[in-house]
């Protein structure tokens, strides 16, 4: 009786060990990719939102710095992101800064400004953002 040769099935479990860390390592890949994209699109929101933030702290605090003087112009520059599309000024008691954007973006009451003069000639007085200035 001759002797069988088995030695192929080994051959083929080694093949398979080696598929299942091929796929596993992709899977891997995969995942790292897919959160690193979800932790990038995340900051960028941050991102944003600290700038509209900025925005309204730096707006009243530049507001209120004329109120304070006898009288006074300035010009000022803001950055806000580019999903926004400008700046609304109205005469509404509850939130008289607005954005208007895509997406809804909750505005902010600013004070120490004449909104009726302001808001007479056009209501909502809009300063667009144009290249996030």
């Amino acid at each position: 009786m001759k002797k069988r040769d088995y030695s192929f099935l080994k051959n083929r479990k080694a093949q398979m060990e080696i598929s299942f860390g091929m796929i596993f390592s992709i899977i891997l890949v995969i995942f790292f990719l897919a959160f690193g994209f979800y932790a990038i699109m995340r900051f960028i929101e941050l991102q944003q939102s600290v700038q509209i933030e900025t925005f309204l702290d730096d707006f009243q605090e530049d507001v209120n710095a004329i109120w304070k003087s006898p009288q006074g112009s300035q010009s000022r520059t803001y950055t806000l992101p580019t999903k926004i599309t400008a700046v609304c000024l109205t005469d509404d008691p509850d939130m008289n800064l607005e954005f208007t954007s895509k997406e809804i973006i909750s505005g902010d009451y600013i004070k120490n400004l004449n909104f009726e003069k302001i808001t007479a000639a056009e209501d909502p007085f809009c300063v667009d953002n144009i290249k996030e200035k």
